[in-house]
């Protein structure tokens, strides 16, 4: 048996290396690194598998979050509603700006924000929403969306951990996650479902002004070279990780599906134990399966997880602390909110190894453990 990983990207680049090589070379023999036809091709390329009018790439997926707060003019106080059970990065780009992060609880099944509790966080200062789409499941944006119109709020979606997400309307609609809202952001770290080989991200949206200005804020808020209209930031993704992004994109679907393939595996040998919740699928979106989490009920989860370390069987926990309670946020009043769910299920969750490249043999050792440290 291959050694188990939680990402395997060596071997996923080894089916893909002659297209990725090539790409590459191409770019070092034309010597653009910055800009150029590359990164306009992928950027074009990903507007059309998302069916966004926009997609602005930019350096990583934090600078995506930075540079829509910025571009939406959001001010010092203004709050910002957000899922404390998120990666930092969600939350850390408000404080930075000097914005009032506001937590509110998740759906205990989906993980994701849960809208009944961004109702009743929504005040006179509240001027946008950030919703995840966490693990690879999309939160209900449909109710997200219809609170924000109702309040005259700006939606940036967090799609980091969810392209290629389809998200079903109730009248039917389909669209991708990342292009409801007002922006959506991702990001392109190597272990994401589209993963560059270095850093990257990008924003997607579809009001043409919004998108000069994301433009602007990431390129030193310059509207052409050396006029710089507003103040803005360096945020550039490079062309190498542009040529090797492009090549991936044409695989995103099938990488997609492979997670689907293991996740029903996983589904299926843990579907009777009374003490594991597999992940729930709504059914009005695809889950794309980031990350395979489950939910452990009357089990030592940090013994469960050192156990599995112990047999060659990698396992993460996300997130072991809440943003909420992380000290960075204690100017913020973090500590005053009162999350229960979010406590509860950050003492629950444990994420398995799951990409493209698992296969049986691999799944079956994984589950083995898990099952025998569990009914012991």
């Amino acid at each position: 048996m291959r050694p188990l990983q939680m990402v395997d990207t060596k071997t996923q680049y080894h089916k893909i290396k002659t297209e990725v090589d090539a790409a590459v070379l191409e770019v070092l023999e034309s010597s653009v690194f910055i800009g150029g036809k590359v990164v306009s091709a992928f950027a074009e390329n990903l507007a059309q598998y998302h069916g966004s009018k926009h997609c602005i790439p930019c350096a990583n997926g934090t600078d995506a979050l930075q540079i829509a707060m910025m571009a939406l003019g959001l001010q010092p106080g203004d709050e910002v509603i957000t899922p404390s059970f998120t990666y930092i990065a969600t939350v850390e780009v408000a404080a930075l700006l000097r914005l009032k992060p506001v937590f509110v609880e998740v759906d205990p099944k989906t993980f994701c924000i849960d809208p009944v509790a961004i109702e009743k966080a929504v005040t006179p200062k509240t001027k946008a929403i950030v919703p995840v789409h966490l693990y690879g499941h999309a939160a209900n944006m449909e109710a997200i969306m219809a609170i924000a119109k109702a309040h005259n709020l700006f939606v940036i979606e967090d799609n980091a951990q969810a392209i290629g997400n389809d998200y079903t309307f109730s009248n039917g609609t389909v669209k991708k996650t990342g292009t409801i809202g007002h922006i959506g952001c991702t990001s392109f770290y190597p272990s994401k479902n589209l993963g560059a080989y270095g850093d990257g991200g990008a924003m997607f949206t579809n009001d043409d002004a919004l998108a000069a200005t994301l433009r602007m804020v990431a390129s030193h808020g310059q509207s052409k070279r050396y006029y710089h209209d507003v103040v803005g930031c360096n945020s550039r993704l490079d062309a190498v990780q542009a040529a090797i992004l492009d090549i991936k994109l044409k695989h995103l679907d099938e990488y997609i599906a492979a997670r689907q393939k293991a996740a029903d595996y996983y589904d299926k040998a843990f579907a009777n134990n009374k003490n594991i919740t597999v992940p729930f699928r709504a059914a009005d979106n695809k889950h794309v399966f980031h990350q395979y989490t489950l939910l452990l009920d009357g089990v030592d989860r940090d013994g469960l997880h050192q156990f599995l370390a112990d047999n060659g069987v990698p396992s993460m926990i996300y997130y072991p602390v809440p943003a909420h309670r992380q000290k960075m946020f204690d100017a913020f009043g973090g500590s005053n909110f009162n999350l229960p769910v979010t406590d509860w299920l950050t003492e629950r969750v444990i994420s398995l190894p799951i990409h493209t490249e698992l296969d049986e043999e691999q799944q079956q050792f994984v589950v083995t453990k898990v099952l025998e440290f569990v009914n012991r």
